[in-house]
């Protein structure tokens, strides 16, 4: 039996239709082997143009870690803390001026 066959007749779960977040679909793929699933699989064409510009700031090493560790507890990462952080604060600013 060709390895492909052999995998068709190979008992494996369903795929979810949706799966309800990213983490959810992450721990399916955690789970489970995408050889599984070949069959199901079709070839797509796409573009992206991914752009993101990145500035880079000096922190204070002391300061950095204290962010760091305050993002950590938050389940963030330190970008996604400092960058909200930064929001409120200019709103705060630019709605009182």
């Amino acid at each position: 039996m060709k390895e492909r066959d052999m995998r068709k007749s190979k008992k494996r779960d369903p795929i979810p239709e949706h799966f309800k977040s990213v983490e959810e679909a992450a721990e399916f793929w955690d789970t489970h082997d995408l050889s599984d699933y070949w069959d199901l699989t079709k070839e797509v064409e796409f573009e992206a143009n991914i752009q993101r510009r990145v500035f880079l700031t000096a922190l204070e090493p002391e300061l950095a870690k204290k962010i760091a560790d305050c993002a950590h507890k938050q389940g963030v990462s330190t970008e996604t803390l400092i960058n909200v952080w930064l929001s409120e604060k200019l709103a705060e600013v630019t709605t009182s001026a």
